[in-house]
C-alpha cells in the first residue's frame, strides 16, 4: 500500500514513512493510494478491538516493515474497551446509545490513536538512530494522550504546544505533569496558532536540518487509522444485532475522529448517517451551508478541545469528496453554543442519568434537535470523546454534584507540573527546540 499527499505531489511512500513524516513535504496530509473494501461478515465473531484493528489496518501496512509487528501493535494500542451503552429514558420508538471512548489512561478518545502511533514508532527505532522529536499541537486532549503514550520511551521526545489559558485546569495538569522526555509549552495564542507553528516547523529547512521531527496530531495517518477501528467494531456489532446501519453524531474540532468514521464507512463498514457536532466554531457547518471555505480565528468555548477555526482534516475530507454536493450528501454539520451545552448537561443528567463532558454534550444537543420522526426512525449513537471528570469546573456546578474521577486520571492529577511559555511564532519554537 502506498500513500500520497492531499496536495498532489507525485511522490508515493510506504506506511512507515508516512507515519514517521507526519506531514508531507508539500504541506499536505497523507492519504491511501487506494482503499481496501471490507465486508462486515468477514470480521471475527468476537469483535474484540485488537482483532478488528488487525483486520482493518492490515491492508494499509501490507508489504511494510511494520506488517510483521502489527498484531503486537494493535494489542498494545487497544488494551482497554470502547463500550456502547444504551441510553435509558429515551422516548418510545427512539434508539439511542453512547460510544464511550474515555476508558484509556488519559480519559479521552485520543488514547487509542496515540498508543498505536507510539507502538509503531518504538518498533521503527534502531540502535543509534537520532532522537525522534514528536511535535504536537493540542486544544486540550491530544497533548495529554500523546505525552502518556510516549512518556519515557527511549530515543523519543515529545514537544507539546497548547494555548495558554484556553484549556481546562484539569486538562492543563494532564499536559504538564510528565517531565522526563516531555516538554510542555503554553503558547500565548490560540490552538490555531499552535497548529500553524507545528505545520511551519515541518517545512522549515533550518529545523528539518537539525531536528528529526514527526507529528502525533490527527494530521498523522497513524492517528486516524486506529480511530476507524472502534467505528468498525461498533457498527458491525449493531448490524449483526439489528440488520441496520448505525448513525453517529460525533463531537468535531480538528475533524480527525470524524474523518476516521467516514473512512470506515468508505471502506464498506455498515455506518449510516454521520453528523458533525461543532461548538460555536462553525467553520465547517457554514462551509456546508454556503459552499465557501472560510477558516477563521478560533473562539473559546466550554468544549475547549473543539475550539478549532481551521480544522486540518477538512483537507482529507475534501480530498475524499472533492465535489460539494457529494460532501453534503456524506455528512451534515451543526453548531451549538455554550448556553445550549450547559443546558444539555443539566437536562440529560435529569432525563437519562448521564453525566456528559462538554464535548459529548454538543453531540447530545444535536441529537435532541433532530426532528422527532428522524430520532424514532433509525438508531443513533452519540460519541463520548472524554470523561466528564476532566471538566469538573464546568460540569459540577451545572449538575450540583461531584463527578467521580477514574483512578488513572486521579494519578495524573496528583503529579507535579512542568511548563514553559512560548510566543506564537516559528522563530520562538525554533529557538526552543534547537
Amino acid at each position: 500500500m502506498d500513500f500520497h499527499s492531499t496536495r498532489g505531489a507525485p511522490e508515493r511512500i510506504g506506511f512507515s514513512t508516512a507515519l514517521l513524516r507526519g506531514l508531507a513535504p508539500d504541506g499536505g496530509l497523507y492519504v491511501p493510494q487506494e482503499w481496501p473494501r471490507h465486508d462486515a461478515e468477514q470480521f471475527p465473531q468476537e469483535l474484540a478491538l485488537p482483532a478488528v484493528g488487525m483486520q482493518l489496518v492490515a491492508p494499509f501496512a501490507a508489504g511494510d516493515r511494520l506488517a510483521p509487528s502489527l498484531s503486537d501493535i494493535v494489542t498494545e494500542a487497544f488494551s482497554f474497551q470502547a463500550p456502547v451503552v444504551p441510553i435509558r429514558g429515551a422516548a418510545a420508538g427512539e434508539s439511542l446509545s453512547v460510544l464511550e471512548l474515555f476508558h484509556g489512561p488519559t480519559a479521552a478518545f485520543k488514547d487509542f490513536g496515540a498508543r498505536f502511533l507510539a507502538a509503531c514508532f518504538q518498533r521503527l527505532r534502531a540502535p543509534g538512530d537520532p532522537l525522534l522529536n514528536i511535535l504536537v499541537a493540542t486544544s486540550g486532549d491530544t497533548g495529554g494522550a500523546v505525552a502518556a503514550a510516549f512518556h519515557r520511551r527511549p530515543g523519543m521526545a515529545v514537544t507539546v504546544l497548547y494555548p495558554k489559558g484556553l484549556v481546562s485546569p484539569t486538562q492543563e495538569r494532564q499536559l504538564t505533569c510528565w517531565g522526563d522526555n516531555v516538554r510542555s509549552f503554553a503558547v500565548h495564542g490560540t490552538f490555531d496558532d499552535c497548529q500553524r507553528m507545528v505545520k511551519e516547523a515541518f517545512v522549515d529547512p533550518q529545523l528539518r536540518a537539525r531536528q528529526n521531527l514527526s507529528s502525533a496530531n490527527s494530521i498523522n495517518l497513524g492517528r486516524l487509522l486506529p480511530q476507524a477501528v472502534y467505528y468498525a467494531a461498533t457498527s458491525i456489532a449493531h448490524w449483526r444485532a439489528r440488520a441496520e446501519r448505525l448513525n453517529f453524531i460525533i463531537p468535531s474540532g480538528n475533524l480527525g475522529n470524524a474523518v476516521a468514521c467516514i473512512w470506515a464507512r468508505h471502506m464498506g463498514l455498515p455506518i449510516g448517517e454521520v453528523i458533525l457536532a461543532h461548538n460555536a466554531n462553525a467553520t465547517v457547518p457554514e462551509f456546508l451551508q454556503r459552499g465557501e471555505w472560510q477558516p477563521r480565528a478560533s473562539r473559546a468555548t466550554l468544549a475547549s478541545a473543539m475550539d478549532v477555526g481551521n480544522p486540518s482534516n477538512m483537507e482529507r475530507l475534501r480530498h475524499l469528496l472533492p465535489e460539494l454536493d457529494a460532501l453534503r450528501r456524506a455528512v451534515t454539520a451543526v453548531s451549538v453554543d455554550d448556553t445550549a451545552i450547559g443546558a444539555r448537561i443539566r437536562a440529560d443528567r435529569a432525563a437519562f442519568g448521564q453525566i456528559w463532558c462538554p464535548h459529548t454534550a454538543v453531540a447530545a444537543e444535536v441529537w435532541a434537535r433532530l426532528p422527532a420522526e428522524v430520532r424514532r426512525g433509525r438508531s443513533w449513537c452519540l460519541v463520548a470523546t472524554a470523561s466528564p471528570a476532566k471538566f469538573p469546573e464546568i460540569v459540577e456546578p451545572l449538575i450540583g454534584e461531584s463527578v467521580p474521577v477514574p483512578p488513572a486520571l486521579a494519578d495524573l492529577l496528583g503529579r507535579p507540573t512542568h511548563v514553559e511559555s512560548l510566543e506564537p511564532t516559528l522563530e520562538a519554537l525554533r529557538a526552543a527546540l534547537v
